[in-house]
Parts: C-alpha cells; sequence; structure tokens
C-alpha cells in the first residue's frame, strides 16, 4: 500500500474508534425517532396523535377490492402504502423492543404502539389467506408521483395490488410472516391472546410463500418495481421468515426447514447485506444467538457467516461491500444511504450483546472485533446521524441545533389542513415542493436518506430525493440503537 493510502486508513481508523463528542441526549433523540412513525400514520388517527399538524387519510383504502386496509404506514414522503418495506420496518421495530425493551424506559409504551400500528395493518393485508391471498400495496406509485399533495387531500388511484397462487410472491409475503412471528413475542406476555393471533397468521402467511415460490417483481413489475423491486429474489425471505417462527414458536419444524433449506435457499450469499430487500447479514446474526448460547450447533454455518459480516464491515479491512466516508459514515452505493447505517449497525450491536453474554470475540485475522468494538462502531454511526460529522448537522429532524429543514415529504412540505384547509390539488403543490422556504410541518424524528456519495456532502433540498427522504426503515433499527445508548452512555 502507497504511504499516502496507508495513513489515509490509519486516519479513517482512529476516526471511527475515537471516543465522540460529549453531550447527545439519546433519550430526547429516542423519543423523536418514535414521534416519527406518528406522521407516517394512514387511517383514522388515535386520540393520543401527538403530531397535531396530520389529520385521518385514506379511509377508504381497499374498498375497491372489497376489503379494510385503513392504516398502515406511508413508507416515506409519498402516500403510497407498499406493504414489503412497511413489513420489514414492523420487523425491525419488534426486533428493537426484543433485544433493547429494558433500555427504553418511557417509551416503551410509544415503541409498541408503533408496533401495533404496523401488526394491525398486516393482520388486515393478510386476512385473506386462508382463500389463496395476501394485499401487498395500496396505491399506484406512478399516479401518486405524479403529484404533490397532502395524505389528507390525495385523489390519486389507491389500487390495491395482491399475490395469490397464480401470481406469487414469496418475498412480499416471507417478510409480514417474519413480522407478525416477531411481533408475537412483544406482546406475548401483554397480549397474550393478540400474540397468539400473530403467530397463527404468521404461520399460516409463511406456508403459503414457501408453497407457491417466486418474486413479486415478476407479478407486480409495474407496480413495484422501481420502487421497490425485488432485486436480491426471495429466498432469504424464506429462510429469515423461519428464523422468526422458530424463535416465535420453538417448533421443531422450523429448525429443521433452517438446517434442511440453507444452501438451498442461499444462507451464505451477499452476508455483507441487510435491508428491505436483503435479509442475508440479519439472519445469520439472529440465528447465531442460539449458537452463542451453546443450545444450537447444527446452526455453527450461520455464526461462520455473521463473523464474516462482523469482519468485513471493520475498518481498515478492504471489503468491496462496505465502505466509509472521510468523516467515518458507513457508506454503499445508491440512494437513501443511512438505511444502510442504521440497518448494519443495528447487527453491530445486537450481535455485540450476543456475544458479551456468552463471553465470546470474532478473530478477524490481525484483528479482534470484541463487543466493545462493536459498540463502539455502532456508536459511531448514530452519532454521526446525531451531528458528529463534517459538516457539523443532525440528520435527525428536530434533533440539534441544525437539521433538515426542506425534505422530501408530501404532508411535511405542504400547509397543514388547519393552516390552509381548502384542498391543494395534484398539481397545485408544486410550488410548495420547488419552494427554497423550510418544511411549514416539522417531522420530528425522521432521519433521512442523508449523504449519498463519499465525500459527506449534503444538499438539503427536496428535488435530492434520494438525500432529503425519510423512510420507515431508515427509522425502525435506529430505535433500538437509541435505546440502547439511551441507557447506557
Amino acid at each position: 500500500m502507497a504511504p499516502n493510502a496507508l495513513y489515509s486508513v490509519l486516519a479513517l481508523i482512529l476516526l471511527l474508534l475515537r471516543p465522540t463528542a460529549a453531550g447527545h441526549d439519546y433519550r430526547d433523540a429516542l423519543r423523536k425517532s418514535i414521534l416519527f412513525f406518528e406522521g407516517q400514520r394512514s387511517g383514522k388517527l388515535p386520540a393520543d396523535q401527538r403530531l397535531h399538524w396530520r389529520r385521518d387519510s385514506a379511509l377508504h383504502d381497499g374498498a375497491t377490492a372489497g376489503v379494510d386496509l385503513s392504516g398502515g404506514y406511508y413508507d416515506a414522503g409519498d402516500n403510497i402504502k407498499f406493504g414489503f418495506p412497511m413489513a420489514f420496518t414492523t420487523t425491525m421495530l419488534s426486533w428493537s423492543v426484543i433485544d433493547f425493551e429494558r433500555s427504553m424506559g418511557p417509551e416503551l409504551g410509544n415503541a409498541l404502539k408503533a408496533v401495533r400500528w404496523g401488526t394491525d395493518y398486516l393482520m388486515k393485508a393478510t386476512a385473506k389467506i386462508g382463500s389463496g391471498v395476501v394485499f401487498v400495496q395500496v396505491g399506484d406509485p406512478f399516479s401518486d408521483h405524479n403529484c404533490w399533495e397532502r395524505p389528507e387531500d390525495m385523489d390519486t388511484l389507491r389500487t390495491v395490488f395482491k399475490i395469490d397462487g397464480s401470481h406469487p410472491g414469496s418475498d412480499v409475503a416471507g417478510e409480514p410472516a417474519a413480522a407478525l412471528a416477531a411481533a408475537s413475542i412483544v406482546f406475548r406476555s401483554r397480549d397474550p391472546s393478540y400474540s397468539s393471533m400473530l403467530l397463527n397468521r404468521a404461520v399460516a402467511v409463511f406456508q403459503f410463500a414457501d408453497k407457491h415460490r417466486g418474486a413479486y417483481s415478476n407479478s407486480l413489475r409495474r407496480a413495484v418495481c422501481p420502487f421497490y423491486c425485488d432485486n436480491n429474489g426471495y429466498q432469504d425471505e424464506l429462510l429469515w421468515a423461519a428464523a422468526w417462527l422458530h424463535k416465535a414458536s420453538r417448533r421443531r419444524q422450523y429448525r429443521e426447514y433452517i438446517v434442511r433449506n440453507e444452501v438451498v435457499l442461499r444462507a451464505g450469499d451477499t452476508i455483507n447485506e441487510f435491508g428491505w430487500d436483503n435479509k442475508h447479514a440479519g439472519i445469520n446474526v439472529l440465528i447465531s444467538k442460539e449458537v452463542l448460547m451453546g443450545r444450537a450447533n447444527y446452526f455453527a454455518s450461520f455464526k461462520q457467516n455473521a463473523d464474516g459480516f462482523i469482519c468485513s464491515t471493520l475498518p481498515g479491512i478492504s471489503h468491496p461491500q462496505v465502505q466509509y466516508s472521510p468523516g467515518g459514515l458507513i457508506f454503499k452505493a445508491g440512494g437513501s444511504n443511512m438505511q444502510h447505517v442504521t440497518s448494519l449497525s443495528f447487527l453491530l450491536l445486537a450481535y455485540s450483546n450476543y456475544l458479551s453474554h456468552a463471553n465470546k470475540v470474532v478473530p478477524c485475522g490481525g484483528t479482534t472485533a470484541t463487543p466493545a468494538l462493536l459498540k463502539r462502531l455502532a456508536k459511531r454511526q448514530v452519532d454521526y446521524i446525531l451531528g458528529d460529522n463534517p459538516l457539523g448537522m443532525s440528520y435527525m429532524v428536530g434533533y440539534g441545533a441544525r437539521y433538515p429543514l426542506r425534505i422530501h415529504h408530501r404532508a411535511s412540505s405542504l400547509p397543514s389542513v388547519a393552516a390552509h384547509p381548502a384542498r391543494i390539488g395534484c398539481k397545485a403543490g408544486s410550488r410548495y415542493f420547488f419552494s427554497p422556504n423550510p418544511n411549514p410541518n416539522v417531522l420530528v424524528g425522521a432521519v433521512v436518506g442523508g449523504p449519498s456519495n463519499n465525500t459527506d456532502s449534503f444538499p438539503d433540498s427536496r428535488p435530492f430525493f434520494q438525500q432529503s427522504e425519510p423512510t420507515t426503515y431508515i427509522n425502525a433499527p435506529l430505535v433500538g440503537l437509541l435505546a440502547f445508548f439511551s441507557a447506557h452512555y
């Protein structure tokens, strides 16, 4: 390695491993990260809704198909309910509660409400599973993206999209199965009847997903591509769902399914990826907990994959799939980079805790990944989001002295119904989209896509949606991270 390149690598390692500035209020950030989900709610809002500039919306979703699909979450800054990322969001909110509920303090109740808002909708979307139907999306994305409208005003097409035995979608069915199974653990002691309903539905949806194998992008291409096209294949969602069903039910059939299908469903592929499309790193970390507890040596290969993932994230180890910006942010090519930052950081923290409880470390060549090291790496990413970065800017709206003001979000950027009772039509909202003024409604807790190149730069501008748009699946893993750091730092 050339001296200058070596110097750059060493400087980055020191940057990532040095203690960050003291003073972050992780408890406040946790509260705001959960509050964000109330701004994403669709349907009839409850009496305890805290973001008062939002109102009821999309109350008749599903009517054209003869079903009630009201509720759920808008995925990002548009008014579509995409089932695939919504289910992943619900899975990660559930995992955050499962692993970190003891650190959530007074915010646990709000976290549970966020989970249940997702599961209540997923139960509606899978209510026809006995007839071999799963509803996976509400809203025509091309119609929606052609307008800049408040959700309370929208008159775009609310087309209902579904999968069935002739039009399979193992991915978009597998993820709700995982979400419902994970949530059944969350509510097991709090609401046993609801928990049983969730688990039973998860079992049925998984059976459907496994029996009718195929990617939903092939069945519903125009509706889901390029928005949430499954580029990774459906196999990982089947393993992911089986892993959560195994954890939730302790039934031997899911353990045997995982072992039997490990190679067929490519558990060892792309072990460095984790998000709404690719579950591989998450599968390996989740299953490895049992191996580390000494209870499941038949899952040993999953731990090997998890260890490989951990080593690939360490600074100074050259890996094409996990890189760092000069300012120390995990960087992956493509848009909405913060989704990778929060999801991968969540896995680092979760695995560090599993290693701690087992009194283990991960050998990575000449380096040893200790639990303490992994916690520092995860904390460094969270601190970057909260403002310890070259711009000195928080990427969480409403947190810190400086944060994004012009986020790509219809409801936030248009006047609220209270401020502007008259309807704002499809194209009438364009002037607010192009306005240089800050958004009138502060979507507290929203974490935007953030820097999307390797220079730590950020354009605070609505048209730059890959950088300025928040998503539910950015925030969901962050809830667990902030809970832990609020209790331990």
